[in-house]
C-alpha cells in the first residue's frame, strides 16, 4: 500500500534547480533510499517531505492527501540528522522521552515508554548520562530512539552514520535493520554511501542532477544499471565505448573500443549503430594463468599492470596488448597465498556473455 507519493516535484533555489520534476511513490513499512551524489537534490527533496522546504511545483501526498502546506510539526513524520541533534542540556531518558512531552503525555506513559525504547536500542544502563558521555554509536541510538519513540509514520534520515567511523557504521547498518523491522516503521533514508544503501534499502532512487535515474530493488540497481551514470555510480564497473553492430533474438553484437567485437545479451529498445558502452563488473571477469576451457567467451590475453590488495579480495588491472585497461575482482582465499598475480605476470581473461551487458547513451 502507498503511504507517501511525490507527484511531479520540482524546486529551484534562483536559477539552480536542486529537484527536477521527481514521482517517487514509497510503500507503508519500506526502508526506501534516496542515493546519490553531493547536490544531486536528495536532501532537498527529504526537506519538502519534512515540511521544511515547500516544492515550487508538484504535490506531496500521504495516504492520498496534499500535505505541501502542511507546517512540518503536524507532519507525522520524524527527522534524523548526521549531527544527531541532541539536547546537551537533557539526559539519555530525557532525549528520548522529549517527543512525547511535546505531545502532551503523561509523566507516567513518557517514564514506561522511554523504558520499553531504552531497551529496544540496548541504552537502558545509559539512561541518566548526558550526551557528552556518550561514544558516536550511542548517541546515534539515542537520536533513532527519540526518532521512533512517538511511533511516527515516517522516519526521515538524513546521512545519519555519516560521522561515523567504518567499524561502526557496520554495526549500526545491522541495528537500523533490525529497528526498522521490528518498528515497522516507513524508512526514508539519504546517504552518497553506495554500499550502505546496497545493504540496508528495500529499494532505492539513484539521483543525479535534481532528477531520477532509477528506481529499483538493490540487486537490480547493481545487476542491471539502466544507463552509464548508474553503472558507474553503484560500485566499481568496467566501460568501454561501444557500437550496436548486430541485434538478434538472444544477443546484441557489439564493436567495443579495446576488445573488437564482443556479444552481450539482448535489451529492448536496442537497434543497429546505437552508441553506448560496454559494461561487465570486476568480480565477473575470469583470470587465470593459462588458456580457459572453450565454453567460457572472450578470451582476451594481457599482463598484470598493478593490483591493489584489499585483505579478503583484491582488484587486479590487466593491461592488453592494444593498452586497453580491465578491472577483475578476485577473492583471497587460496591458503598460504597474499595475492594470486604480481605484476608482470601473463595472463587470460574472460566473462560470461551473460555478465556483461551493453548501456546505451
Amino acid at each position: 500500500m502507498t503511504l507517501l507519493e511525490i507527484r511531479n516535484v520540482t524546486k529551484r533555489f534562483g536559477n539552480f534547480t536542486a529537484v527536477n520534476n521527481v514521482s517517487i511513490a514509497v510503500e507503508a513499512g519500506e526502508f526506501f533510499t534516496l542515493l546519490g551524489p553531493s547536490g544531486c537534490g536528495k536532501t532537498t527533496l527529504l526537506r519538502m517531505i519534512a515540511g521544511f522546504d515547500a516544492p515550487d511545483s508538484g504535490e506531496i501526498l500521504l495516504d492520498g492527501k496534499d500535505i505541501v502546506g502542511l507546517p512540518p510539526e503536524r507532519r507525522p513524520f520524524h527527522t534524523v540528522f548526521q549531527s544527531y541533534a541532541l539536547f546537551p542540556h537533557m539526559t539519555v531518558a530525557g532525549n528520548i522521552g522529549f517527543p512525547l512531552k511535546m505531545a502532551g503525555k503523561t509523566p507516567a506513559e513518557i517514564k514506561t515508554r522511554v523504558a520499553e525504547t531504552l531497551q529496544e536500542v540496548e541504552l537502558t544502563p545509559f539512561a541518566e548520562r548526558y550526551p557528552h558521555e556518550l561514544s558516536g554509536g550511542q548517541k546515534q541510538r539515542v537520536a533513532f530512539a527519540r526518532g521512533l519513540i512517538n511511533q511516527p509514520r515516517l522516519l526521515l534520515l538524513d546521512e545519519p552514520l555519516g560521522a561515523l567511523d567504518e567499524k561502526l557504521r557496520e554495526n549500526m547498518q545491522r541495528e537500523l535493520i533490525n529497528l526498522q523491522a521490528e518498528a515497522g516503521v516507513t524508512f526514508i533514508y539519504v546517504t552518497h554511501a553506495q554500499n550502505e544503501a546496497l545493504a540496508l534499502s528495500h529499494r532505492i532512487a539513484v539521483m543525479n542532477q535534481g532528477k531520477i535515474e532509477q528506481i529499483d530493488e538493490p540487486s537490480r540497481i547493481y545487476n542491471f544499471p539502466v544507463n552509464r551514470f548508474v553503472a558507474d555510480f553503484i560500485g566499481k564497473i568496467n566501460m568501454l565505448e561501444a557500437k550496436v553492430s548486430e541485434v538478434s533474438a538472444a544477443h546484441l553484437t557489439l564493436t567495443v573500443s579495446g576488445l573488437g567485437e564482443v556479444m552481450v545479451p539482448v535489451k529492448a529498445h536496442i537497434n543497429t549503430s546505437d552508441q553506448g558502452v560496454f559494461a561487465v563488473r570486476p568480480e565477473q571477469v575470469r583470470i587465470v594463468a593459462q588458456s580457459p576451457d572453450s565454453a567460457v567467451e572472450s578470451q582476451l590475453l594481457g599482463k598484470i599492470k598493478d593490483f591493489l590488495y584489499i585483505g579478503d579480495v583484491t582488484t587486479y588491472i590487466i593491461e592488453l596488448a592494444n593498452g586497453t585497461l580491465i578491472e577483475a575482482l578476485l577473492p583471497n582465499s587460496v591458503p598460504d597465498h597474499a595475492k594470486l598475480f604480481d605484476i608482470g605476470d601473463s595472463v587470460v581473461i574472460s566473462w560470461q556473455e551473460q555478465s556483461a551487458q551493453f548501456l546505451p547513451d
